[in-house]
């Protein structure tokens, strides 16, 4: 048979799930001919999941994904049903926004900016094997037979690769919602040398809201003063639809445990790995057998449907067990389910193959984003994809990679811990996980990303406008804050706050310093009526954290020493004298850009970073 030459492209990438979308539109935003090929036209930017965008730590890279010049945040504030903070009562460095999205809303908006975006087309299909000469990529074939003849291709494949869903003893191929699973592209991935393994996810049930008692649960109002993800939405998404808070009790937990033979998850059926950190509500109760209760948010699906998401029971419980437990809930007594809960097992790789770049070590021109690096969570995957899309185009248009710091971005810490310690588990990221949060704060995003953005040809003129316009007002607040109040008008004020009165003048920033809130200092001088509240935000942290910043920097500073020692891509480690076993090995499986990314290797000590840095100190010398 005659090949069939479907396509001839820059680029193709398979899958259209979050990763799939940013890394689609960051190649053809920068200029490169694109074809994104999807199992399923209508499972573009699907939310399988919770109908929810941010999130603790998740907020922090949807502001990062929007700063670069994605798209991410500005479809979530298109979309939302509610927004707001998270953690307002702890510290600006974890406080994060969190968006209720409608689903089908923000399935529609993404379809339509992909539809119109220039040098991108979209093709229903499924990819069998990933065409590869002289160790580089060359194309795509589909299970039809259909050839797409590229240059690079990026793997987006979310939960969908050789996909099982699971509930009670029933399993089925199968991909989230009924949508088919792709079977066919593992084999060829394994030929390729990738290390192949199998992760598991699981979703709730969902109710018909008007069978629903919410007299009998607590209402979860969005929040009135707020500000949107996108710096170019020009205003908050409004509140539209409310959620509810309700509890597991005694009796919840008993039909759990009473039915624990039945669960995939404690009779054997599912072996794979879920996530630690967003369990089942079967392993809830288990791992937490002193709790009475558990929290349950019930969070409306979209503005035009019914359908109500159960956050926090996520099950394979068969369905007459599911039906017994929901209905021990209080307001779900009479609640009917018009989906049941499922586990989902997927193939994923090994992220110790890939470089920074997200590029496959193997194979010049294969990346890999979102869940098939093992990651959960819409958010992880779309930056993921905007960064291995970027990357992607970089390289192709001949241009030096981009590769963010961890004291750059949590998009940095993301991809720096996918590829340098690797995951036994789905990757879910968190505050904690960033070392420098102080500085990586949702609110200074653009700060810390959009002329970096614009550099790599993502974030448009427009964009890097609005951020050099919101940098001006920021520092036209700065020279504010030090405007010097009398020292009788100053003493009155700080007074009431329980400070002795000063010997001279204060300045504002000298009140904030005090821990004296802005808005109070606001309304009793009736200043800076006239900036939005994003940039008073920033400013107060600034100058109220001044001095965690300071030694914040510093340690990045100190930090990016070891960054800044290149390690030749060339050096054999197995014949370094001094190095561990282990640390041989580990380090010549990595291969470590350099001794910052090499000291954070599972089984790199501080003794072998020495052993390094001396090796490093010899051969230059010899050289």
């Amino acid at each position: 048979m005659e090949k069939f030459i479907e396509y001839t492209a820059d680029a193709v990438v398979v899958g259209a799930g979050h990763a799939g979308c940013e890394a689609a539109l960051a190649l053809a935003r920068t200029g490169i001919n694109t074809v994104m090929l999807t199992l399923n036209l209508d499972s573009i930017g699907f939310m399988p999941c919770n109908p929810s965008i941010g999130g603790t730590a998740k907020g922090h890279l949807v502001r990062e994904i929007d700063a670069l010049g994605g798209e991410m945040g500005r479809n979530a504030d298109k979309t939302a049903l509610q927004i707001r903070m998270l953690n307002v009562g702890k510290g600006a460095a974890v406080q994060s926004l969190r968006a209720q999205s409608d689903k089908n809303a923000y399935h529609r908006e993404m379809k339509k900016t992909l539809e119109h975006t220039k040098n991108l087309r979209i093709l229903q299909g499924e990819a069998a094997e990933i065409l590869v000469e002289n160790g580089a990529c060359k194309g795509v074939k589909t299970t039809y037979g259909g050839i797409i003849l590229c240059r690079a291709v990026v793997l987006c494949t979310g939960v969908y690769l050789n996909a099982e869903t699971i509930t009670g003893d029933e399993i089925k191929k199968s991909g989230p919602n009924g949508f088919a699973a792709a079977t066919a592209l593992t084999k060829n991935l394994v030929e390729l040398g990738f290390s192949v393994r199998r992760f598991k996810t699981g979703t709730p049930a969902r109710l018909d809201s008007r069978t629903v008692d919410y007299s009998a649960c607590e209402i979860q109002e969005g929040d009135e003063e707020i500000y949107p993800f996108s710096f170019l939405s020009s205003r908050p998404p409004k509140n539209k639809l409310p959620c509810y808070l309700t509890y597991t009790n005694r009796r919840t937990h008993e039909i759990i445990l009473e039915n624990l033979d039945r669960s995939p998850l404690y009779n054997g059926t599912i072996q794979s790995t879920g996530p630690r950190y967003c369990p089942s509500i079967e392993t809830k109760v288990v791992r937490f057998k002193d709790k009475e209760r558990h929290q349950i948010f019930l969070e409306p699906e979209g503005a035009d449907t019914s359908e109500v998401y159960v956050q926090g029971m996520s099950t394979s419980m068969p369905h007459d067990v599911q039906r017994k437990m929901y209905a021990t809930i209080a307001g779900l007594e009479h609640a009917d389910i018009v989906r049941y809960g499922y586990a989902i097992e997927y193939d994923c790789i090994d992220t110790l193959d890939v470089l920074p770049t997200l590029e496959f070590k193997k194979v010049q021109g294969i990346y890999t984003a979102g869940q098939i690096n093992g990651t959960s969570g819409y958010e992880e995957a779309a930056a993921q994809g905007l960064m291995a899309g970027l990357n992607a185009s970089l390289k192709l248009r001949g241009l030096p990679p981009f590769v963010l710091r961890r004291d750059e971005a949590y998009i940095g810490v993301l991809i720096d811990d996918l590829v340098t310690k690797g995951t036994d588990e789905p990757y879910r990221m968190m505050t904690s996980r960033a070392e420098h949060r102080i500085c990586l704060r949702q609110d200074n995003a653009d700060f810390r990303l959009t002329e970096k953005g614009y550099a790599c040809g993502l974030a448009d003129k427009k964009r890097l406008n609005v951020f050099l316009r919101r940098k001006q007002k920021y520092e036209r607040l700065l020279r504010a804050f030090e405007e010097r109040v009398p020292q009788k008008e100053a003493a009155v004020f700080v007074q009431k706050y329980g400070y002795d009165a000063p010997h001279g003048s204060l300045s504002y920033a000298d009140m904030l310093r005090r821990a004296i809130p802005l808005k109070e200092i606001r309304a009793y001088f009736g200043v800076f009526e006239d900036y939005p509240k994003d940039i008073l935000e920033t400013a107060e942290i600034s100058v109220r954290y001044e001095g965690y910043l300071k030694q914040g920097l510093e340690q990045i500073e100190r930090a990016k020493r070891l960054e800044d020692r290149l390690l030749p891509p060339d050096i054999d480690y197995s014949e370094i004298g001094g190095l561990r076993l282990e640390a041989r090995e580990k380090l010549n499986r990595i291969r470590p850009l350099n001794l910052g990314q090499a000291g954070r290797i599972s089984g790199v000590n501080p003794a072998d970073v020495s052993v390094l840095m001396v090796y490093l100190a010899t051969r230059n010398k010899e050289k």
